[in-house]
């Protein structure tokens, strides 16, 4: 499947009808194919077209006929993992946080339950759009995500030492989880707009001088581990488009050459760019015994928490959750606290729903009608399969402890909302792979 997700070297042109648009012809179709295509597509979704520009219209809206055939035709799957991991996620936030707040055991719920309401309302609205729209915003979504993140170093919220939120009264909100769903908008766009540029050096180095913006920025608050996050996006966007393994091999020993640099070579001369408790991450990763009662005593808490879970769970006998041993058992522990309470059946059937999602989205990028489709949905499959690897392995000791909260089931309201406007761009791209009427794609049911 991975193959068939990377892009190809175009052959040399050789009059085979380069002035079309850039899609792969049908077996039914000429240049244009909207003629031919139209055999392929159910009669009932040919006559219920939305305007051109992705718009929607109020007479669409109110058709019963649309809505029909736009929920005959969603990845029912996709939709299954989605809500499945939604609800573990709320359902073990009230677990680990009922004891929290005095007289109030909803209360994580009640703030979860609202994000996920907003999340579900933008996944269907954006569901609902031609996704092709946004390839003409891209660089008005990549200022609005390094504008708002460098908002938040200026104007933010300071909690437990870190400027990451702004306050806007009635909530507040994380610019670096919006950023990374209009960075991959903005990513996908610029290069699917260098298709004929597979390969191209100039392109990969172009691409990771615009992420390196808002990584540095997001470190600065800092959180080190959305910064990766959003390396590793545009790291996926590069291959889907067809970069060169040597690219990435030059990446990867840059990156290489920076950790030495930053962790030996510099402090030598008195230059420090890692903060303390960073440092003291790193080192308690190797050897949490390091210190026990620090930098430490988060992992160890967490391994505890998940090897007194068992085969099947402790339930509300989970004392390393309910006596407040385990920390941040509603955010970066929550597979911890999950570990415990349901056993290693609990936390497998948690992984089995990330599997079906990233294997939907797997799929969706396959079978998607353009390249910006493609890469769209195969970012953002590799960006909720690394943010699960991370945060499972510091959860269990193999990884050190970064701050990536587990998709779709940790407490944080901007981030739920984030990921469920992912799902949305994933049914939206599907959508359109599979209901068609235009070689342009699916304009709704």
């Amino acid at each position: 499947m991975v193959r068939e997700l990377r892009a190809r070297r175009r052959p040399a042109l050789r009059g085979r009808g380069h002035d079309r648009e850039g899609r792969p012809r049908r077996q039914c179709g000429g240049a244009g194919g909207a003629g031919d295509l139209r055999r392929l597509v159910p009669r009932e979704g040919r006559r219920l077209q939305r305007p051109r520009g992705g718009g929607l219209t109020v007479g669409w809206v109110l058709s019963p006929r649309a809505w029909r055939v736009y929920l005959r035709h969603l990845d029912w799957l996709l939709v299954l993992a989605t809500a499945g991991l939604v609800t573990y996620g709320v359902t073990m936030i009230y677990f680990a946080t009922r004891g929290d707040v005095a007289g109030h055991p909803l209360a994580y719920v009640a703030q979860q339950g609202q994000a996920v309401a907003v999340g579900v309302v933008a996944a269907v609205a954006v569901s609902l759009l031609d996704y092709e729209v946004f390839r003409r915003w891209k660089w008005l979504f990549y200022a609005v995500a390094v504008g708002s993140l460098g908002l938040v170093l200026v104007a933010g919220e300071v909690v437990k030492g870190a400027r990451r939120w702004i306050d806007l009264g009635v909530t507040s909100f994380q610019p670096s989880a919006t950023a990374l769903v209009l960075l991959a908008l903005a990513f996908a766009a610029f290069l699917a707009d260098r298709v004929d540029e597979l390969g191209s050096r100039r392109v990969t180095v172009a691409v990771l001088a615009l992420v390196a913006v808002p990584a540095l920025l997001i470190y600065r608050e800092p959180d080190f581990g959305s910064a990766v996050v959003t390396v590793v996006l545009a790291l996926a966007l590069l291959y889907f488009w067809g970069a060169p393994w040597t690219h990435f091999a030059a990446v990867a020993g840059a990156a290489a050459a920076g950790a030495v640099a930053v962790l030996k070579v510099l402090p030598l001369v008195g230059v420090t760019l890692i903060h303390r408790y960073q440092m003291d991450r790193l080192l308690v990763f190797l050897n949490p015994n390091r210190d026990p009662t620090g930098a430490g005593y988060n992992i160890i808490q967490s391994m505890i928490a998940v090897g007194a879970g068992g085969l099947g769970g402790r339930g509300d006998q989970a004392t390393q959750t309910t006596l407040d041993f385990l920390p941040e058992h509603h955010t970066d522990f929550i597979f911890a606290v999950i570990c415990e309470r349901e056993g290693f059946v609990g936390a497998a059937l948690l992984l089995l729903l990330y599997g079906l999602f990233i294997w939907r989205a797997l799929r969706i990028a396959v079978a998607a009608r353009d390249m910006y489709g493609s890469m769209l949905a195969g970012g953002i499959a590799v960006t909720v399969l690394f943010q699960v690897f991370v945060n499972v392995g510091m959860t269990i000791g193999i990884m050190p402890v970064t701050g990536i909260p587990l998709p779709f089931v940790s407490y944080g309201g901007t981030a739920m909302v984030a990921f469920l406007v992912f799902v949305g761009l994933l049914q939206a791209i599907h959508l359109r792979a599979t209901v068609t009427s235009s070689p342009r794609g699916w304009r709704g049911p």
